[in-house]
């Protein structure tokens, strides 16, 4: 089939890395493989990080505009068979697939959609209504979390919705022959640099290392960069270059090399959609440590692959650390589960494989 594809929150072409476009480009790639021919039909940003209505007619104008570019294109041209939306909510609604899609009379697909009441307030209630309306217009949502599911069902009973568990492109990180470097005591975390979520990460990650016996030798690299750099490198002042080093932002293949020398990954995960660099550290043989909060446990199977402490609780997080590094049977037992679970459940090939089972089923004639 033809995909007209689209990304409101962040097109994969944009320069700035994040797990949204990461997984806009995983979800192309899956596409292609299962023998689709993908086309990225805008790279229109309908992203506005406060409520500003001035914002916001700015969008909507912008999207008018988009409107009318690909209407013309497609009156002139074959129209695509599926219009794919990925990631609408409520601070980057979709303004563009539903209205082409009802106008050329295309089935309209969303992943990834985030719907919860508790956003209509305010300005927002109004990105909420043409979210809400992208749902119920969708031949099928595909979602990656049952918590998305459920915020889905709860808002619209009648839509169609089917489960994708998220996945990665694990060949850059099945390099090592080993579960990682278990016999070291070496924790790795990969994370943006901003405020908000990523920045109540990082303070607890800097608390409970702190809270380590003294007696255990370990080290961390972190990888990363953004806008918050300066405050995160202060939380962690304390340890020392020694104990603490930075890389800033690497390429995937620098990741995955960074990963095969750790014996662990660490990171709370506040806000997680389901965390993709979780994926990327099992897949390399690692065990996490994580919180059990938003859509982390999608990720992480407590007790199997990794362990999952209580939200906010730096000091179990700390003793979850130490349990592993102390323990090495144990250790090494969840990175070969980790491993399994991603070459399992986890690539791109399964889910090509899935999408194109979604999409047939969901958009084939009635």
């Amino acid at each position: 089939m033809k995909i007209a594809f689209y990304a409101p929150l962040k097109a994969p072409t944009h320069p700035v890395p994040s797990g949204d476009r990461l997984m806009a480009r995983l979800l192309v790639a899956a596409l292609e493989k299962a023998g689709h021919e993908v086309n990225l039909i805008s790279d229109l940003r309908s992203y506005a990080r406060q409520s500003d209505a001035d914002a916001y007619t700015n969008i909507a104008q912008q999207a008018r505009s988009e409107i009318a570019r690909v209407s013309d294109l497609w009156d002139s041209s074959p129209r695509p068979d599926i219009w794919f939306s990925y990631h609408p909510y409520y601070k980057a609604p979709d303004l563009l697939g539903p209205v082409l899609a009802a106008r050329f009379q295309i089935p309209y697909v969303t992943a990834e959609t985030s719907y919860s009441e508790r956003r209509n307030v305010g300005y927002w209630a109004r990105t909420q209504d043409q979210v809400h309306a992208g749902i119920k217009f969708a031949a099928v949502n595909i979602c990656f979390t049952k918590r998305d599911r459920d915020g889905i069902a709860a808002a619209a009973p009648a839509a169609h919705t089917s489960i994708l568990r998220p996945f990665i492109d694990p060949a850059p990180f099945l390099q090592s022959q080993s579960a990682g470097a278990a016999d070291s005591n070496h924790l790795i975390t990969v994370a943006m640099m901003r405020p908000g979520d990523k920045m109540d990460s990082y303070r607890l990650l800097a608390n409970a290392l702190a809270m380590l016996s003294p007696q255990l030798p370990w080290s961390l690299s972190v990888i990363g960069d953004g806008e918050m750099k300066a405050e995160v490198t202060s939380l962690f002042a304390e340890f020392g270059a020694d104990r603490v080093k930075w890389y800033g932002e690497v390429t995937t293949a620098e990741v995955a090399v960074l990963m095969s020398q750790s014996a662990l990954y660490v990171w709370p995960g506040y806000g997680e959609a389901y965390g993709l660099t979780y994926l990327e550290a099992q897949a390399a043989g690692l065990p996490v440590v994580a919180m059990n909060v938003a859509g982390v446990p999608e990720a992480v199977d407590h007790e199997v692959t990794g362990l999952l402490t209580p939200a906010d609780d730096a000091a179990e997080f700390a003793r979850a650390i130490e349990r592993l590094l102390t323990d090495r049977v144990e250790l090494k037992r969840m990175g070969r589960m980790a491993r399994q679970l991603i070459l399992n459940e986890r690539t791109l090939d399964h889910a090509a494989k899935s999408l194109d089972e979604i999409l047939t089923q969901s958009t084939r004639p009635k």
